[in-house]
């Protein structure tokens, strides 16, 4: 088994570990990155950037202008319509955009490259372990890479995460989601649409919402994603909750036949651990993924930058110090998120609620600033109060929060 060395060993190229890769490769780090599909794969995800997510890029230099810009948000709620901008005044800019994870994901791993990363394509790699347990690399392809860390960005599933003890936490939420392309000649418009009132064939509420991106090409990549705490979610049929949603939407943006099969996955929005002996998670794999919205691309690109900078300052607490800091950063808006879902996974509380995020022009614009994910540790102004108080209040009821995880609706 032939074996070389390396500061640092990421496994998984998307957003999270390319971030990684590319900060601490300019840094002066020698990195390796590893990649179980071939170059140019697409990746089954929403598409869409954030605000926040084009500010976390521009920590990395890197410019969103390749990609199809949005302005803000329509969101429709039963016969409410709001369509407002990205709220201004934030530290994460006033634009967003959609970029197809495919030409996102090639245009950060040849980022990347150019940095310096070594990239190995089509290739599983799995963590190596010391006699006491410390991750001291990787090993792929009947080699081994040693390295000071080993990153875990390949998502919540596959062997390298089980080996690392990372799962979801049962008993947790997590989300389904679909999607695929067509052609429409909106495609060009700056203003991305979620439909809050997302209803299945029997016209059944479901908490999660429909959504449609332009990506202006050409098309829009339309999709719906739902939530696990719904009642029978394990009978839910993706590709017949999706065809619903495109019945609805089919006419008034004049949408085309798919351009590709609908595909599915899974969002995990939880995990038993991120960090380890000479080893951390980031991105999905960390369990980054914003309950209320299903996103977590910025969170995934945020956390890859912060790792790395950890690393370049002291690879022998990076990942200790990592945790902390995600956990000050992210674990109390997360933690609310979750027990939102528990919440609306009731049809009365969803319809309700429904009817209040939209009902105003003042608490549509605090939903914004929540789907947006422009809410974290250091945000003010209502939507982090109104956020803080719904968190503080659902603790103060932990048997109302016990049964409504042990309750479907």
């Amino acid at each position: 088994m032939g074996m070389q060395r390396y500061d640092l060993a990421i496994v998984g190229a998307g957003p999270a570990g390319s971030a990684t890769a590319i900060r601490a490769a300019r840094g002066g780090a020698r990195v390796v990155m590893f990649e179980r599909s071939v170059p140019g794969r697409d990746k089954v995800c929403g598409d869409g950037l954030t605000p926040r997510a084009v500010n976390a890029l521009l920590e990395l230099g890197i410019s969103s202008d390749k990609a199809h810009r949005i302005k803000g948000l329509r969101m429709i709620a039963g016969s409410t319509r709001r369509t407002l901008s990205w709220p201004p005044g934030t530290r994460f800019g006033v634009h967003g955009a959609v970029w197809p994870r495919r030409k996102l994901d090639k245009y950060l791993t040849e980022t990347a490259a150019a940095a310096g990363v070594e990239i190995i394509w089509n290739t599983e790699a799995l963590p190596v372990f010391d006699d006491s347990g410390v991750v001291i690399g990787t090993q792929a392809d009947g080699q081994q890479f040693l390295a000071d860390m080993v990153v875990l960005s390949a998502g919540a599933h596959g062997r390298a995460a089980r080996l690392l003890g990372v799962e979801r936490v049962i008993g947790e939420p997590f989300g389904l989601a679909i999607r695929s392309y067509a052609s429409s000649p909106r495609h060009a418009e700056h203003h991305i649409e979620a439909c809050l009132t997302l209803r299945d064939s029997k016209e059944a509420w479901l908490p999660g919402y429909g959504w449609i991106f332009p990506a202006g090409d050409g098309t829009v990549n339309v999709g719906v994603g739902t939530l696990s705490t719904m009642k029978h979610f394990r009978a839910l049929n993706l590709n017949r909750l999706l065809e619903v949603y495109r019945q609805q939407v089919t006419d008034e943006w004049k949408l085309g036949e798919y351009l590709q099969k609908p595909r599915a996955w899974r969002l995990p929005m939880s995990s038993t651990r991120r960090y380890g002996a000479g080893w951390a998670a980031v991105g999905d794999s960390a369990g980054l993924i914003n309950p209320m919205n299903g996103e977590g691309i910025d969170y995934a690109l945020e956390s890859g930058t912060l790792l790395a900078d950890l690393f370049l300052d002291d690879p022998s607490t990076a990942p200790e110090t990592y945790d902390q800091i995600i956990g000050e950063r992210f674990d109390s808006f997360l933690r609310t998120g979750r027990r939102f879902s528990f919440l609306i996974a009731h049809p009365w509380i969803l319809r309700n609620g429904l009817r209040l995020a939209v009902g105003t022009q003042a608490i549509s614009e605090i939903t914004l600033q929540v789907m947006g994910n422009f809410v974290d540790h250091e945000t003010r102004g209502a939507a982090n109060a109104v956020l803080k108080a719904a968190n503080r209040g659902l603790a103060c009821f932990e048997r109302f929060d016990r049964v409504l995880r042990r309750t479907k609706a």
